[in-house]
């Protein structure tokens, strides 16, 4: 396992542990603020996609922000300005922002809101912040929600507890009802490992190198069983499956995802073979891309294009992206089973793509669309730029299913069938 983590240092810890107790116990008083105080609110951003500006390292990711456990925590690397950001799925009416500092805290931030992740608009600004529990009341109205910090306390970067955006009463913390087949898991950056546990079983060292998501112990060796009875990263934990992607290198420097969002989806097809999906079988393996791209051709599935830089065409290799944007990398998954097999000979001839709106004859069973959304922290001129697979067009994912039975079919059913757009936690 390669990770890089920052070296302890001598009172830090007991400053973290400090900390926690004392945003464990503002957490507490402020929901029993909130219960009083406005009764009528909801948590708009509890499991909800993050993104941000930068991670200090995997055990840190931007969904830790949104997760609602007090002990778990976003942060930065050690520089301003960085942001946070969460998709609220929705345009949503946003009247309270509380915030659960670690002691590595922003005093200067502004609270902003957007319709698209493009245009901001400040919402709130803070100059003197102090750290610590901090609820600030506001009026806005957007899909996304960021933090945007301005200068910070320490010499380390930012760093959250909790990022919780509130609004007016909604039943559920979601809002209105989305008409979107969906639901989705945040599974961070976990290790990298030149293994590949569906194209090259029990032959460690065998694969280019590969960056692994979800699952925190994937290897060559990896078998359903080992999924299922070891830790994942994946907001919702009870997501154990494994997803992995070639690692890219920037300069022969490896550089990870900042945002990985592994969506579940009922596009592509009709809606009424959208009603008869079927949950995702447990133990399923499958390869979306060609790893073996000798050009952006058709062989070629997955797609690269630029955070807030909508002007940049997506191309099946690398772009240019402006400064101040981030490299996104988006890949579709098959989504038309054969009924019988979980892998096959070539990892993909069990699975088929949707003709003309329905699953082919010889793949009958529609499953959830898996779509993998990377962000990556880099941009400017991609001629440094390269995966251990080989030039951009040459991106693929591999995914191993671990869902449990039940939650898969639960969600299936409650958020694909229906149409409903789900958060991570499966309900809408």
């Amino acid at each position: 396992m390669t990770m890089s983590f920052r070296a302890r240092v001598p009172g830090r810890t007991r400053l973290r542990l400090a900390t926690l107790i004392a945003a464990i116990t503002a957490l507490l008083a402020t929901s029993l603020f909130v219960t009083a105080e406005q009764a009528s609110a909801a948590v708009l951003s509890q499991g909800r996609p993050t993104l941000a500006s930068s991670v200090e390292n995997g055990g840190t990711p931007a969904g830790a922000a949104v997760d609602g456990n007090p002990g778990t925590r976003w942060s930065s690397t050690f520089s301003v300005p960085q942001w946070i950001r969460v998709d609220l799925g929705s345009a949503q009416a946003v009247n309270q922002i509380v915030l659960n500092w670690e002691a590595a805290y922003a005093t200067a931030f502004t609270i902003q809101t957007s319709p698209d992740g493009n245009t901001w608009t400040t919402i709130h600004t803070v100059t003197n912040g102090t750290g610590g529990n901090q609820t600030y009341n506001v009026n806005g109205n957007g899909r996304y929600v960021r933090l945007h910090a301005t200068a910070k306390a320490t010499p380390y970067g930012v760093s959250l507890w909790e990022f919780q955006v509130n609004g007016p009463g909604g039943g559920g913390g979601g809002g209105p009802i989305v008409r979107v087949a969906e639901f989705l898991a945040d599974c961070p950056f976990s290790h990298r490992l030149p293994d590949d546990p569906i194209v090259f079983p029990n032959l460690p060292g065998g694969s280019h190198m590969h960056s692994f998501f979800g699952s925190t112990v994937t290897n060559a060796f990896t078998t359903l069983t080992d999924l299922q009875n070891a830790p994942s990263n994946c907001n919702p934990s009870i997501d154990l499956s494994s997803y992995w992607v070639p690692t890219l290198y920037v300069n022969d420097v490896p550089v990870e995802p900042t945002g990985t969002t592994f969506y579940y989806l009922g596009e592509g097809v009709r809606d009424d073979v959208i009603a008869r999906t079927q949950p995702i079988p447990l133990g399923l393996r499958i390869v979306a891309g060609n790893a073996k791209a000798t050009a952006p051709d058709a062989s070629s599935t997955a797609r690269w294009s630029c955070l807030h830089a909508g002007q940049v065409p997506p191309s099946k290799d690398f772009v240019t992206c402006p400064a101040g944007t981030m490299l996104e990398s988006y890949l579709d998954f098959p989504q038309c089973w054969n009924g019988t097999a979980l892998d096959s000979p070539d990892h993909k001839s069990h699975m088929a793509y949707p003709v003309n709106g329905d699953c082919p004859a010889t793949h009958p069973v529609p499953v959830p669309k898996l779509r993998q959304v990377l962000r990556y922290p880099v941009n400017g001129n991609p001629a440094g730029f390269r995966l251990s697979s080989g030039p951009g067009y040459t991106m693929h994912g591999d995914f191993f299913n671990a869902w449990p039975v039940a939650e898969m079919e639960r969600r299936v059913r409650d958020c694909i069938r229906p149409i409903i757009k789900c958060g991570a936690n499966g309900t809408p």
